[in-house]
């Protein structure tokens, strides 16, 4: 689609006041710059193409095919060669009509373009200059003529690079300009896309952590009511028969209730602070194992064999899996035994919880939030997560995480 050149609308408004101003002196030198005597000859065609090449400033073929730029390329040299070429004045007019010619190249080509563009207006200007000055009729003696001829040679050559250096400088102008403008619209483009990254970073960020707090409040509550609802079964069932064992149950029942709510509390504040509360990993793990025990009757084995410390966010990870884990023994698997272990190797940590319960079908049941807590927790930190289980064999799930390389 074509570009208007309007003032409003105008990459560069000066560059179109320059061309105006240009065509004006062009007009002015061809109207009052000369001899009273010659004014009589009235210079129509060459203000007619002076006026041509106005209108066709007025609306560029930016972004036309190529051929069509070239076309008006050509019909602007036509309109420049009969502005000065039918008039015996014409060589005032041809600069200011070349610089609008380079002018408007610089808008429509590329570099390569706009160079050929102001070669051949080069060229033209200097064959023009060259044919006019060998048609010049020189009175006086051939000496004289020589003499004479040579010094407008001369003044002809000095005003063809005079012409020349104001060409390049007007293309080196512009073509920075345009570089200019360019930067800037890719600036603008690229701040565009980064806005528009962070604002998806931003929302990643928002899920993550939404994520983050849910896995939070299903692993710390979600073990916490666990325990609290069989204790409450266990007291309702001994209610008549055996209050005393049942008041036990009622006071296990109070201090889980006590850790729920305080696992709500924390996950309230986005669980901000350490569920380990400062212990180390071995205190942790074996306070969830005496939790198991309370709760179910069942002291877990624990193996834990650790060569070396741990990052806060591995240790949370592998306490977070373990509790889950219990939870989930606790809830469905019906077991008698159950075995954690956790270890170090080279840089790896391997953490495994095992139970001889019913066991159950790994295709059918791993869209649980519980599991896909796990895995997420795991593949946070670079680990991978597995589950292997079997009707009536048990299961058995097992987390390798990487851990920090040790300095040489």
């Amino acid at each position: 689609m074509s570009q208007p050149l309007k003032v409003p609308t105008h990459p560069f408004p000066f560059l179109l006041y320059l061309e105006w101003a240009l065509l004006g002196v062009a007009i002015l030198s061809e109207l009052f710059f000369v001899p009273l005597p010659r004014m009589r000859q009235f210079p129509l065609t060459t203000l007619l193409s002076i006026g041509g090449l106005w209108l066709m400033g007025l609306r560029l073929p930016v972004g036309r095919p190529g051929w069509l730029k070239l076309l008006y390329t050509g019909l602007e040299f036509s309109l420049i060669v009969l502005a000065g070429g039918l008039s015996p004045r014409g060589i005032r007019v041809f600069p200011f009509l070349y610089l609008v010619l380079v002018i408007r190249s610089c808008l429509l080509f590329k570099l390569p373009g706009r160079l050929m563009v102001t070669g051949l207006a080069f060229s033209s200007f200097l064959l023009t200059l060259l044919y006019r000055m060998q048609t010049l009729n020189l009175p006086g003696r051939p000496m004289v003529q020589d003499r004479i001829r040579f010094l407008i040679l001369n003044l002809t050559l000095n005003a063809a690079l005079l012409f020349g250096l104001i060409l390049i400088l007007v293309l080196f102008l512009i073509n920075a300009l345009l570089s200019e403008r360019e930067s800037r619209e890719k600036l603008a483009i690229a701040n565009e896309q980064l806005r528009q990254y962070a604002l998806r970073i931003e929302d990643q960020a928002t899920l993550q952590e939404r994520n983050r707090i849910a896995r939070d409040i299903h692993d710390s509550l979600g073990h916490a009511l666990t325990g609290l609802n069989i204790q409450l079964e266990g007291a309702l069932k001994l209610w008549q028969t055996n209050p005393i064992k049942a008041q036990a149950f009622l006071a296990e029942a109070k201090r889980l209730g006590s850790t729920a709510l305080q696992a709500v509390r924390q996950s309230v504040a986005a669980l901000r602070s350490d569920p380990l509360q400062g212990q180390s990993v071995e205190m942790a793990i074996a306070r969830l194992a005496q939790e198991f025990h309370c709760t179910t009757g069942i002291l877990p084995t624990c193996e834990i064999e650790l060569t070396r410390s741990l990052p806060l966010e591995v240790k949370t990870t592998v306490y977070r899996i373990v509790q889950e884990s219990l939870t989930n023994i606790c809830k469905y698997a019906a077991a008698s035994a159950v075995q954690i272990q956790l270890r170090t190797a080279k840089d790896i940590l391997l953490l495994q919880v095992q139970d001889d319960g019913k066991g159950f079908e790994v295709n059918e049941n791993t869209t649980g939030f519980g599991i896909q807590g796990m895995q997420e927790r795991s593949l946070a930190l670079g680990g991978h997560f597995t589950i292997e289980s079997q009707l009536g064999s048990g299961c058995r799930i097992l987390a390798k995480l990487p851990l920090p390389k040790l300095p040489s």
